[in-house]
């Protein structure tokens, strides 16, 4: 059995897997806000409640999706939203409380190794996950192994310019991370209504009743999506490309970008494939559990 535990900014999610890839315990607590030991204390007693739920003496692997990353040279969290996390020690604070080894990982990097594992990207020998949430998030899988670098950044496609640009893209949107024009202000949730000043699910529904403002403001975000992705298509060739945050739910993505990025990708009908997510939610739990392979 291993254990995943989803680390986020409202919830602590934490789900206890078999063999077989089947989840036999599941749960969710709030996240202490701002609290970095009031967030190790409930991490703590839900591994203990997995533990207690299916009468385990021995000590479970766990692993941990977090929003942000390990520095390779500090060994502590970095780039992290959850601020109170920021050059924390977290695995080595966790370790010495559980009293057992612990693996950290990028929330997408667990998303990307859940669908690679057992998910949507299982058939793949090359996955590239895809959150497209109130961010723009990525991983890498490689024979369902996470693709890692010296600046654990693999798969940070959110923070490249988005390619081929408009004239009235240019110079883009401000960025958090002190550029403009990165991939991320134009296609995550907050960018792609911002236009509007309203909700994506606004935009959808008023696409879906012929407004053509809206439809505009979609088949403009299909074309975006899919410039953004052939850059990476170029680059890492993958097999599968599997979608998930709040914008993967939007269904006519997956056969429009498809249709838009071969006038993008370097090559002559493309067959890397664009799919949902399987486990959707669950997919960064699941992954941060797969951070213990097999």
């Amino acid at each position: 059995m291993r254990i995943g535990i989803d680390l986020g900014g409202t919830k602590i999610e934490i789900a206890l897997l078999d063999q077989s890839g089947q989840i036999l315990f599941q749960q969710r607590t709030p996240t202490p806000k701002g609290d970095y030991d009031g967030t190790l204390n409930a991490i703590v007693q839900l591994v203990k409640k997995a533990e207690q739920q299916v009468k385990n003496t021995q000590k479970i692997p766990v692993g941990i999706g977090i929003p942000g990353a390990i520095s390779p040279v500090t060994r502590r969290v970095q780039n992290a939203n959850s601020v109170c996390l920021i050059d924390q020690d977290l695995a080595g604070d966790l370790e010495n409380r559980l009293q057992r080894p612990v693996r950290l990982a990028n929330d997408a990097d667990c998303f990307t190794l859940s669908e690679a594992t057992d998910g949507a990207g299982v058939h793949g020998r090359i996955v590239f996950g895809v959150i497209l949430g109130t961010g723009v998030g990525g991983g890498i899988c490689v024979e369902k192994r996470l693709l890692s670098g010296p600046n654990a950044i693999a798969g940070e496609w959110g923070h490249n310019p988005l390619p081929w640009p408009q004239p009235d893209e240019q110079p883009g949107p401000s960025c958090y991370c002190g550029k403009t024009g990165c991939i991320e202000t134009f296609l995550s949730g907050p960018g792609f209504a911002g236009a509007l000043h309203t909700t994506p699910q606004e935009i959808l529904q008023k696409a879906a009743q012929g407004d053509p403002q809206a439809e505009y403001l979609l088949t403009r975000y299909e074309d975006r999506l899919a410039r953004a992705l052939a850059g990476v298509i170029n680059i890492l060739d993958p097999h599968v490309v599997v979608l998930g945050g709040g914008m993967s739910n939007v269904m006519r993505l997956y056969p429009a970008v498809q249709a838009r990025w071969d006038r993008y990708i370097f090559a002559k009908r493309p067959a890397t494939q664009l799919l949902k997510a399987r486990f959707g939610d669950s997919s960064g739990v699941r992954g941060a559990a797969w951070l213990w392979p097999k």
